[in-house]
């Protein structure tokens, strides 16, 4: 009995599999799951150096730091740092303490818009305030500080730098390129991020450092105020700032119709939670010395005779009181001549 010969037709859906085809899905698989993994990681990098950053306002975002000195395990971070938002582009306040904590700003940034980032404010010379601006300037931000800042950063920028490097542990850190525009005393401008957000950046004298700068951030009534302001850590005076310049740049602060403000340190509030911590701590300290000298009382006992008791359970209260008060009397000294 003859047998026809079998003809079987296999359509695409029921062809058998190549061995590349059976593995091809395994393949996306592993990369999806590596990319997630690099992507995981790299968020958990950043994680450790800053916090989740704090929406403010309407447009603007803060990361609130802590308190204590810079460390290796704090990576720096130990200020507040800010950015704003608005249609067309986005704006820095201060780029942190080392080109790695700029980057980990700027990853927090992108993982909320993806508009540029066009302005960069240093709102003192201090190293945490200026030492990630390169990374920005290489997204294309320009950056811009007060005159005097910039002054100081040329003049002690590697000495900062030299001296972040040994804290956070690293071979070196570079002293960023000096800042693209500059602000004198009195002058203002206006930076606008598109969509009616616009900020007024001013040159606010000298307060904790030369050369300070705030933000106001319009629409949103919201300032970042910079180092003119500390909450929950007492304020530190330093040879290159001034407390009565201090004084009269935090009473320029009630000229506008601000209702947040971003301290360099502390919780943001309205202006009156800084008045206890800042205003009547330096106005205290000011009113003891210049009397102190006046009176011809030298300084070690007008340093001992300095009643800060109201001000004793803010952070920092032990290590910065004393300095303040030798700070404090030179400058009354100074005055006096």
């Amino acid at each position: 009995m003859a047998h026809a010969d079998k003809h079987i037709e296999i359509s695409d859906g029921n062809r058998p599999r190549s061995r590349h085809q059976e593995t091809e899905p395994m393949t996306r698989l592993f990369r999806a799951l590596a990319f997630l993994s690099m992507t995981l990681a790299a968020t958990l990098a950043h994680a450790d150096i800053l916090p989740a950053p704090r929406q403010v306002s309407a447009h603007a975002w803060a990361w609130i730091g802590p308190y204590d000195g810079p460390t290796r395990a704090n990576r720096g971070f130990r200020m507040n740092l800010g950015f704003v938002v608005g249609k067309e582009a986005v704006a820095i306040i201060d780029s942190g303490y080392s080109p790695e904590m700029a980057e980990a700003m700027l990853h927090d940034i992108r993982a909320r818009t993806a508009l540029p980032v066009r302005h960069v404010i240093n709102t003192n010379s201090q190293p945490h305030r200026f030492l990630g601006n390169d990374v920005f300037r290489q997204v294309g931000a320009r950056v811009l500080a007060g005159r005097e800042a910039a002054e100081r950063m040329a003049q002690d920028g590697a000495m900062m730098a030299n001296a972040a490097a040994g804290i956070l542990g690293v071979a070196s850190l570079s002293v960023p390129a000096a800042p693209d525009r500059l602000l004198g005393a009195g002058e203002s401008i206006d930076l606008d991020l598109g969509g009616g957000v616009v900020l007024r950046v001013r040159h606010a004298g000298t307060a904790h450092t030369k050369g300070s700068l705030v933000v106001e951030v319009r629409p949103d009534r919201t300032v970042f105020a910079g180092d003119i302001l500390y909450g929950g850590r007492l304020p530190a005076l330093i040879p290159d700032g001034s407390v009565k310049g201090w004084l009269e740049a935090y009473e320029s602060l009630r000229t506008g119709d601000a209702a947040l403000f971003v301290p360099g340190h502390g919780q943001p509030g309205p202006l009156a939670d800084f008045d206890h911590p800042t205003r009547d701590y330096l106005a205290r300290l000011k009113r003891h010395m210049d009397e102190a000298v006046e009176k011809g009382t030298d300084i070690e006992s007008a340093k001992a005779t300095f009643d800060a008791s109201d001000w004793k359970s803010l952070a920092n209260f032990n290590e910065l009181n004393g300095r303040n008060a030798y700070q404090a009397y030179q400058e009354s000294e100074a005055e006096g001549f």
